[in-house]
């Protein structure tokens, strides 16, 4: 459906529709590689090619961002007292109405998905469609012989919950990496303390075959297209 050029400039987070107008007076905007004429001009978000400053825009209505989550910070949108994930956004991002996928715990660093897109949040944490999470955990001892079996159970917790099998691999030192097909609260820790372990470090590796990027470093974060977005349920 063809939209106003200001009213997609807006949409892609690049800057507001009074700001867009004011760039498209400066010349800055091109559709299709010719300067815009006006901010009234209607276009095609799938089909026209709208560029700022020679960058093109994504005028998608659904956005998908990859984070690396560092320790210390929130998982909501907003908090009065402590910082969110949001909060590393710039503020042009912001304005997408984009929102954590499910929670990592404040101490929790690595993959986060932010998006405006219910519908896919929803599918990936919906109990029904077990998306595998890996994690990589620093622990206070080594696991013993017998962990990664009782892990492959179903381990279960303090409180009486039963989790799904999970699978633990032991690594050198005292670390392991586990993979589980759930979203129960503090449930990687919950579920090595059932264990007798303490989780010192606790790093998330990939939902689905979606992986952290190497090259973001704590804090940063890249924009990912629809089809990568989709991994996580590969």
């Amino acid at each position: 459906m063809a939209e106003r050029l200001d009213k997609l400039i807006a949409d892609s987070g690049t800057a507001s529709r009074s700001q867009a107008k004011s760039l498209v007076r400066q010349g800055r905007v091109t559709v299709n590689g010719a300067p815009a004429a006006s901010c009234e001009m209607k276009l095609e978000p799938d089909a026209d090619v709208i560029c700022v400053d020679g960058r093109r825009l994504n005028c998608s209505k659904y956005r998908y961002f990859m984070l690396h989550k560092p320790c210390g910070v929130l998982s909501a949108t907003e908090d009065r007292e402590q910082k969110t994930v949001l909060d590393l956004l710039p503020e042009n991002l912001r304005r997408l109405g984009l929102f954590p996928v499910g929670r990592l715990d404040k101490d929790t660093s690595g993959l986060l998905i932010l998006t405006n897109n219910g519908q896919y949040a929803h599918n990936i944490i919906s109990p029904a469609r077990h998306v595998p999470k890996r994690y990589l955990a620093g622990l206070d001892a080594r696991p013993g012989a017998g962990t990664a079996e009782a892990f492959a159970r179903g381990i279960v917790l303090a409180d009486g919950l039963e989790c799904l099998p999970a699978q633990l691999e032991v690594l050198e030192g005292r670390s392991a990496a586990v993979t589980v097909y759930e979203g129960k609260y503090h449930q990687v820790r919950r579920m090595f303390a059932a264990a007798g372990l303490r989780v010192l470090t606790l790093h998330r590796l990939s939902a689905g075959a979606l992986e952290l990027d190497p090259q973001l470093e704590p804090g940063q974060f890249r924009e990912m297209s629809q089809e990568e977005a989709q991994f996580v349920f590969k």
